[in-house]
């Protein structure tokens, strides 16, 4: 309760200065009576006083895991240039756009204000700062090198959320494709086979299998299109529903998207990207390799290599090296279990792993281009195929009468 009391709060005020002119502004302090006497001492007559409203993700506002590197890099920066740890919170806030991200960097302030360290008070938020980002700003307190680690946090922020929007892209584009062929599909059975039906109608000929099967799901469209889309809307729903709450389910997925073609290429060689990144900068903040790897098996990002890492940590632990034990996993492509090697013996592990890293980065960038270079002409093959058979169903009827004639 003693904590609970203490905490500091925002508070928004109006009044009138020393020479009677109209101020306002925010204030931070323990309670609404130590807040009027704070401006009273600043020669403040406060007419209006109240705690400011804390609304983190608001509609439209959500705070995204970019706006958190950001705010990173910026600290990282302001902290090496010998801007005091608040005001560089104050400048901070001041250039953030989301008043949700105002007032996420308002709270932490104020518990850094109060005498809490910077990683308590990060840990305060896990729903913005993971474990791994904690301990990192943890181990720069200890060792009193925050500066050095907040730079090195901000580098692997950003290159571990400019690789997720690289995946993203990966992944958008079959979904594109998938999204446009029912769409083209669904206005083509719903308005343009009924104007043929009619026609074959008057024909009074038995109609050909293909076109009697895509007169026949044309039918249903128009009836029942409403419960196709319901359906397929609950379909989604549920899909993600089961993803999020059944590890199971998760396992299983990510163990299907590495057997897709070209995807699970982008998605393996991510995962190895992820890898050599998150043990490179938690062993070099100085986190003892063991532990490192429980902060590399929470970011793996697969379960693959979630497994992985965790193996590796059991092999490190009886004092097998990083390489052999990466080897014995069978994960791990040749080329960067040598790079590690190389690191193991030249003493400069973290120095390879960040090599590895970047590698395997700019493979997925490469891959993840040609990608959307080969969905290009993709899109006009499926779709050539999906409009080009409807048109050959629809015209069967009419070549066979031709024949006849």
């Amino acid at each position: 309760m003693a904590d609970k009391n203490n905490k500091s709060s925002i508070f928004v005020w109006e009044g009138k200065d020393k020479n009677g002119r109209l101020a306002k502004g925010e204030l931070s302090s323990k309670s609404l009576a130590l807040a009027k006497a704070e401006l009273r001492k600043q020669g403040i007559s406060p007419t209006k006083v109240r705690k400011k409203s804390i609304n983190i993700g608001g509609r439209g506002k959500k705070i995204k895991p970019m706006d958190i590197a950001l705010f990173t890099r910026q600290l990282a920066t302001m902290t090496k240039a010998g801007v005091p740890m608040l005001q560089a919170f104050d400048i901070t806030a001041e250039g953030m756009e989301k008043p949700a991200m105002k007032d996420l960097l308002g709270q932490i302030k104020n518990d850094v204000a109060g005498g809490t360290n910077l990683a308590d008070s990060l840990r305060k938020h896990p729903k913005y700062f993971d474990e791994l980002y904690c301990n990192l700003v943890h181990s720069g307190e200890q060792s009193g090198a925050l500066e050095s680690l907040l730079d090195r946090i901000a580098t692997y922020k950003e290159k571990s959320e400019a690789l997720k929007a690289k995946i993203k892209k990966a992944m958008n584009y079959p979904i594109a494709v998938m999204a446009v062929a029912f769409i083209v599909t669904g206005i083509l059975l719903v308005k343009v086979v009924p104007q043929f039906e009619e026609v074959f109608a008057g024909f009074g000929a038995e109609l050909p299998a293909f076109t009697q099967m895509v007169i026949n799901i044309s039918e249903v469209m128009q009836e029942w299109w409403y419960i196709v889309i319901f359906g397929f809307a609950i379909f989604i729903f549920v899909f993600r529903k089961l993803l999020e709450r059944s590890q199971k389910a998760r396992n299983k997925m990510d163990l299907f998207i590495l057997k897709v073609p070209v995807i699970g290429q982008i998605i393996d060689k991510s995962a190895i990207a992820r890898f050599a990144r998150t043990l490179s900068t938690t062993f070099a903040a100085g986190v003892p390799l063991v532990e490192a790897l429980d902060s590399v098996a929470g970011a793996a990002g697969n379960v693959l290599y979630r497994e992985a890492a965790i193996k590796i940590k059991e092999d490190i632990s009886t004092g097998q090296q990083l390489q052999f034990s990466m080897r014995n996993t069978n994960v791990f492509p040749s080329l960067a279990v040598q790079m590690v090697g190389i690191g193991e013996e030249s003493g400069a592990l973290d120095e390879m792993l960040d090599k590895v890293a970047n590698y395997y980065e700019d493979e997925v960038d490469n891959m993840v281009d040609g990608l959307t270079s080969l969905m290009e002409p993709m899109i006009m093959v499926v779709l050539g195929t999906l409009v080009g058979g409807l048109i050959v169903a629809m015209y069967l009827p009419i070549f066979q009468l031709g024949s006849v004639v």
